[in-house]
């Protein structure tokens, strides 16, 4: 079962403004959450339900499955430092 990627437009950006090093190593993995939204090293985020995060380097990627839709919406995508703060 193949998981269909959400990439908002503000995150798409994030993306963007990534470093080339952290982009280049990032694209794979978020590929990679289609066929497997939990791979080895995601963090389950506590106080929230469905909300995972994986790291690439410095940076993480915050991300909500949603088993019902067959769905993964990528929610932020930051250095460590920021992507905590003002979380919806």
């Amino acid at each position: 079962m193949s998981y269909r990627i959400i990439i908002a437009k503000s995150v798409q950006k994030q993306i963007d403004k990534l470093p080339n090093s952290v982009r280049d190593r990032a694209i794979p993995k978020l590929q990679a959450l289609s066929d497997n939204p939990r791979p080895a090293g995601a963090v389950k985020l506590k106080g929230y339900e469905n909300q995972y995060r994986i790291r690439v380097g410095d940076y993480r990627i915050l991300y909500e499955i949603d088993e019902t839709a067959i769905a993964i919406k990528l929610l932020q995508c930051k250095h460590r430092k920021d992507v905590y703060k003002n979380k919806e």
